[in-house]
C-alpha cells in the first residue's frame, strides 16, 4: 500500500481546492464535505464529496505511471505469444474521459457499475465524477462462504462483457464491489434481490485497443481478463472451486487459453495466487472435458 501511495502521488492542496471549488459551483453547493479514501488505487487520488459523489483526480504523474504500466502489460502479452492489446490515453483528461465511457458501456450491456456523472479538466487534471456507493465491501473483504457463493456471478459479469465485445483489462478483487441490497433499495436505483444478498458492481475498467478486424486482439484481451479473474479468486476459494465457478460460464478451451496468461499475471504486484495449483486444475478439467467428448 505504501508503494501505491508513492507511485500514485497526490496533487498539491491548491489544485485539490480548485477542483472542490469548481465542483461545488457546478452542483450548486455553498459548502461541500470532502473525504479522502485510502483506496487500492495506483492511477488516481480518490475522494468523496458530500457522501454523494465519488471523484477521481488524475494527474500528469498518474498518466505517466499508466503509460509505464501499459508498456509493461503489453510486454507480458508479447511474452504470451500475442500482440499487445492495452492502450494508453495521452493525458489526464483523456484517462478520465475513457473511464467514464467504459463505465457507461458496462451499464449499457447490463453489468452493474456506479452511475457515471461527468469527466472534466480542472487545473490540468482529469477529474472523473461518479455515483458514490456508500456501503460496500470489496470481494476480498468478505467471508469465504460468501466469496464462494458470489464467484460464479463474477465470472458471469465478465462473460457478459465479453459477449458484448468488451474487455475489462484490469480485473482484480479490489475492482469487484459487493453492495448490500438494502442500500440499493434505499437509493431507489434498482430492484433489490433477496434480503441479505449483495449485488456485484464492477469498477475501474481500463482501455483495450480496438480490434484488428480479425478478432485476435479482443480474443487475447478476453483470455487475459479471464486469467486475471481466476488469479483474483484462487486465493479466496481455492483452485478447484475457482475453476468450477469459471466453468459455469466458460468452456474448458477458454480456460486453457487463459492459462497462457497466468505466468504473466503472477508477476504483477497486485496478484498473489497459487500459480501451479491453478494451472494444474485447469489442465485436469480440460482433460476430463476432452475424455467426455470422446
Amino acid at each position: 500500500m505504501e508503494l501505491q501511495k508513492l507511485v500514485r502521488g497526490q496533487p498539491e492542496w491548491s489544485r485539490i481546492e480548485s477542483v472542490v471549488r469548481e465542483l461545488a459551483a457546478r452542483y450548486d453547493r455553498e459548502r461541500v464535505h470532502v473525504r479522502f479514501l485510502d483506496a487500492h488505487n495506483w492511477l488516481s487520488t480518490p475522494l468523496v464529496l458530500d457522501d454523494e459523489y465519488f471523484v477521481k483526480l488524475v494527474t500528469e504523474q498518474n498518466s505517466l505511471v499508466h503509460a509505464l504500466f501499459t508498456a509493461t502489460r503489453n510486454l507480458g502479452a508479447f511474452s504470451s505469444g500475442t500482440e499487445g492489446f492495452f492502450g494508453h490515453y495521452g493525458n489526464p483528461y483523456q484517462m478520465a474521459q475513457h473511464e467514464l465511457e467504459a463505465t457507461e458501456r458496462l451499464r449499457e450491456v447490463g453489468v452493474n457499475a456506479p452511475e457515471p456523472v461527468e469527466a472534466l479538466e480542472i487545473d490540468g487534471m482529469g477529474v472523473l465524477v461518479m455515483e458514490y456507493l456508500p456501503e460496500f465491501d470489496t470481494l476480498d473483504e468478505l467471508d469465504e462462504p460468501t466469496e464462494r457463493r458470489l464467484a460464479p456471478e463474477v465470472f458471469g459479469a465478465l462473460h457478459r462483457m465479453h459477449e458484448h465485445g468488451l474487455a475489462h483489462g484490469d480485473l482484480r478483487a479490489e475492482n469487484v464491489l459487493v453492495v448490500d441490497s438494502e442500500e440499493r433499495r434505499s437509493s431507489g436505483n434498482r430492484e433489490p434481490r433477496a434480503p441479505g444478498d449483495g449485488e456485484i458492481y464492477v469498477i475501474d475498467a481500463t482501455n483495450v485497443r480496438e480490434d484488428d478486424g480479425g478478432g485476435a486482439t479482443m480474443t487475447a484481451a478476453r483470455s487475459y481478463d479471464l486469467a486475471c479473474a481466476l488469479a483474483a479468486l484462487e486465493p479466496l476459494i481455492g483452485a478447484k472451486d475457482d475453476v468450477d465457478a469459471a466453468l459455469a460460464h466458460y468452456d474448458a478451451q477458454a480456460l486453457l487459453e487463459a492459462r497462457e496468461f497466468l505466468d504473466f499475471v503472477s508477476v504483477r504486484p497486485d496478484h498473489t495466487f497459487a500459480l501451479t495449483a491453478l494451472k494444474g486444475e485447469i489442465e485436469t478439467r480440460a482433460g476430463e472435458a476432452e475424455r467426455e467428448d470422446h
